[in-house]
């Protein structure tokens, strides 16, 4: 769940940062000052002129171009690889059903309502149930996701209802800020059970029926924790490095055991985000890190799941070298490590 902090340098130079290595800015701009820059030149003032046709600003951005160019090729080929150069799903509307495990409360119950603001029918599965009335096209079903006996029950209840789920999120999740020593046994099994055992157990029970129609999505919320594990949410942070192993495993085996490469499957890797779950850290006056709001998760992983394509998705975007962070020197990675376990010192317990 670590993020970096914002700062107003990174906020103003955006623009700069995004547009730099953009190919459909950088190819013609140094098109235009290679072959026309007496009309490059006409258009700015005499000031300017000899750093925009400076040896260094043409190779800065062949350079920029080059990197531009490369970085969108890799990121086309990763796009197909994860899709297993099957391009995207037919993902309609009104024939699909979205179970969120979790789905009751915070990030699930809102991305519930969102995928039926769309026109979605979505199941929402939770131990408890929800504090206020779900729109007519979400339906509730209580269950606890660590017992597959529960989860069974509720399945057999959903396919008389309503047929079989066609995209499965792994939502439900729990964590208490512990440190190793301080942690009761219970809760760092809670933490597994919940976190990832629940994973397991849910897709057992729903998968079969995506595979039986080479059909339908798996979503499996993970972290930023599942690159950079700071001090006292170790058992959290490992679960979250399960939930990685999960995802490319299942991903593997849809492919290369039960011949469905058409069923799509996405990690999601969001930082802080601003719910009950961490409000004592993310409103203690000592707590400065990035948070993101709930929307900016839940229209991710909607987007996502609506584009009907597999992907991994880094919340917020910019921290996606974090991902390689154990292919970074040794000190380097310490460094990050150190300074985030310095993150929730300000509490005890969530």
């Amino acid at each position: 769940m670590p993020t970096a902090k914002v700062s107003a340098f990174h906020v103003l130079s955006a623009p700069i940062r995004l547009s730099l290595f953009e190919p459909k800015v950088t190819g013609p701009l140094l098109f235009a000052l290679l072959y026309y820059p007496e009309k490059v030149l006409s258009l700015l003032p005499d000031q300017l002129h000899q750093y925009v046709t400076s040896k260094t600003l043409i190779r800065t951005l062949k350079f920029a171009l080059a990197w531009g160019v490369v970085r969108a090729l890799n990121s086309k080929l990763s796009d197909m690889a994860a899709n297993n150069f099957k391009g995207k799903a037919n993902f309609v509307k009104s024939q699909e059903i979205v179970l969120i495990s979790g789905g009751a409360s915070g990030i699930g119950a809102l991305m519930a309502k969102d995928f039926a603001a769309k026109g979605v029918k979505v199941i929402a599965l939770d131990l408890n149930p929800p504090k206020e009335p779900f729109p007519s096209n979400i339906y509730f079903y209580q269950a606890d996701v660590t017992s597959s006996a529960q989860i069974a029950k509720a399945a057999a209840e959903i396919r008389k209802d309503h047929g079989e789920p066609t995209v499965l999120i792994n939502n439900a999740g729990v964590g208490f800020a512990r440190t190793i020593l301080t942690e009761p046994e219970e809760m760092i099994r809670k933490t597994f059970e919940v976190n990832i055992i629940a994973h397991f157990l849910m897709v057992k029970e729903f998968l079969p029926a995506m595979v039986k129609k080479d059909h339908g999505h798996v979503v499996t919320i993970a972290s930023m924790s599942s690159f950079v594990a700071p001090a006292q949410i170790v058992d959290y942070g490992a679960t979250k490095v399960a939930a990685v192993c999960f995802h490319e495993g299942l991903a593997s085996e849809l492919k290369n055991r039960y011949n469905a490469p058409n069923v799509k499957t996405t990690i999601v890797h969001p930082g802080w985000i601003r719910t009950p779950l961490i409000e004592a850290l993310t409103t203690h006056p000592d707590f400065h890190d990035e948070v993101l709001e709930p929307p900016e998760v839940t229209n991710a992983i909607i987007n996502q799941v609506l584009s009907g394509k597999s992907a991994q998705l880094i919340l917020p975007k910019k921290l996606t070298p974090l991902a390689g962070l154990r292919g970074w020197p040794m000190w380097m990675q310490l460094v990050v490590r150190n300074g985030q376990g310095k993150t929730l010192q300000v509490v005890e317990g969530l």
